[in-house]
């Protein structure tokens, strides 16, 4: 690996910009024996997890391989977007920039869904008030959400978010989503049905959209009988009374 001294007489290895990259860095620190570790860049992050998380102690030798660890294992916290190590003179000293944290979380344009139950969606996935902040969070979440629309039949429902920085590194989230209108079944094609006409089969889906569950409690759910097959195909985990003396087809 190269070697840089800066200017000030500083030592510095490089910047990562991800976990992965932290054993490929740029600029290497001369091994030295370490004599404190000081850690820069903390606003809500307790000094104790940086330490309880570094491989290193003071007394132990410093080398290219230990300063990779500890930026991974830094960086896997999950709390920074970016770690570097400098040294001054035998002081170690970890530089951090601490990822945003969640101050609110706000929806708009949701008219299907209350936005507690919303919130709870998103806790979930982890994204919720005082949590830290990235940008694969946010996609999952968005995700999350056009999940909950598919599960309301609006396919087309659009979601946009919106970050928006405000003071002490901390970031709003607002979701708007445009939901459009549910989707609606144009026509049912039936395949493969030898037993039953398909006018029979689609007079039993009517049934079935008009009393849900019920009708296939109620059912005789035994063979012969299309209303079984129905229920086993649409309403799966549905307990059906089997008629004592007649084997399953």
């Amino acid at each position: 690996m190269k070697k840089h001294i800066n200017r000030m007489g500083v030592r510095t290895a490089a910047a990562v910009a991800a976990m992965v990259f932290a054993a490929n860095a740029a600029w290497a620190l001369e091994p030295f024996k370490v004599q404190d570790i000081r850690v820069e860049g903390l606003q809500r992050v307790e000094p104790g997890t940086i330490f309880a998380s570094l491989p290193l102690r003071v007394g132990d030798d410093y080398n290219d391989e230990k300063g990779a660890a500890a930026i991974r294992a830094l960086f896997a916290l999950g709390l920074f977007k970016d770690v570097r190590l400098e040294a001054t003179g035998n002081v170690l000293v970890v530089v951090v920039e601490e990822r945003p944290t969640i101050a609110d979380v706000d929806f708009a344009g949701t008219k299907e869904f209350d936005k507690d139950t919303l919130k709870k969606a998103m806790r979930d996935v982890g994204l919720t008030e005082g949590r830290p902040f990235d940008k694969a969070l946010a996609d999952r979440s968005e995700q999350e959400l056009k999940r909950q629309y598919i599960n309301k039949s609006l396919y087309g429902a659009e979601v946009v978010t919106t970050v928006t920085p405000i003071e002490r590194n901390r970031v709003n989230v607002t979701f708007t989503v445009t939901e459009g209108e549910p989707a609606k079944i144009k026509d049912i094609n039936i395949v493969g049905n030898t037993a039953f006409s398909a006018s029979t089969l689609k007079g039993l889906f009517d049934q079935v959209h008009q009393v849900g569950p019920l009708f296939a409690r109620q059912a005789e759910c035994r063979p012969g009988n299309p209303a079984f097959l129905l229920s086993v195909a649409w309403l799966p985990g549905v307990p059906c009374r089997f008629h004592a003396g007649r084997n399953f087809p």
